[in-house]
């Protein structure tokens, strides 16, 4: 296990942008409909790669599977059955949505994409150096 330092600033810069769609773009229907679940899944995913050289293919349908979850959990309120408030609340989320679940599948092969054809760039690049 290797600290992958562009993973984890791009987690930390996606972590940004994220906060602001959620407390400063209200007005802006599209980023925070549909643009943010795009990006979270994408959060996600390079969070854990931050940490761990997950195989792409598993992480992407490891993450996919997670956020399915979360979704399914604000299908039957658990915020509200659990008396959620603050962070929390925003983090799980409460409105189900199927277009969500669209979000997030684009996500996730939008990153897996990325990360099969510029992680195995960086990676023959690298072995040529040596």
């Amino acid at each position: 296990m290797r600290l992958n330092l562009p993973m984890l600033a791009a987690a930390i810069i996606l972590f940004i942008v994220e906060v602001i769609i959620a407390t400063k773009l209200n007005d802006y229907h599209f980023i925070r409909a549909y643009f943010g679940d795009f990006l979270v899944v994408i959060l996600l995913y390079c969070a854990a790669k931050a940490v761990y050289d997950f195989e792409p293919k598993r992480l992407a349908i490891g993450v996919f599977a997670f956020a399915t979850l979360i979704e399914v959990a604000q299908l039957f309120r658990l915020a509200d059955v659990l008396h959620l408030t603050g962070w929390a609340r925003v983090v799980l989320g409460t409105s189900f949505s199927f277009n969500d679940l669209l979000m997030y599948a684009a996500g996730c092969i939008a990153v897996y994409w990325l990360d099969t054809r510029i992680g195995l760039k960086l990676r023959l690049e690298y072995l040529k150096q040596r």
